[in-house]
């Protein structure tokens, strides 16, 4: 079981070069985190957990990140689109994958170029292959 809040999880894959990628889940819901975090270590990826925005911007801050996939609207009013924004300015090419259950999708401008919005509810394979896709493991 993953714990909650930057767990960290040791791969079984890695990307060419022997570096392992490493996803950033950021999510409240604790079962939600950890079903998807669960998911993409099964896959072989290094899986890093935030509940709310501030604690994923240190992770950011200090860790190697491949891909952030972020709910949108998270614990203590932080919001992971200005997560994106922020970790965009830092990273101008880092993946970003958006979920959320209270929207269907984002306006037009509001989320970051060339990002992708999943709708809640979904199914972790469903993020891995997203994952798989986005960074060709």
């Amino acid at each position: 079981m993953i714990q909650f809040a930057c767990a960290v999880t040791m791969p079984q894959g890695a990307l060419p070069g022997g570096a392992c990628a490493t996803v950033l889940v950021v999510e409240d819901e604790a079962m939600v985190c950890e079903i998807a975090a669960e998911a993409l270590a099964e896959e072989g990826y290094r899986v890093l957990t935030a509940a709310d925005a501030e604690e994923a911007g240190r992770i950011l801050r200090r860790e190697r990140v491949d891909m952030l996939f972020t709910d949108i609207d998270l614990a203590r009013n932080t919001n992971g689109v200005a997560l994106a924004r922020d970790a965009r300015r830092h990273s101008p090419r880092l993946p970003v994958v958006y979920t959320s259950g209270g929207r269907h999708s984002l306006r037009e401008g509001e989320a970051v170029a060339g990002s992708v919005f999943v709708p809640k509810p979904y199914r972790p394979s469903q993020i891995v292959a997203l994952a798989n896709r986005i960074l060709g493991h």
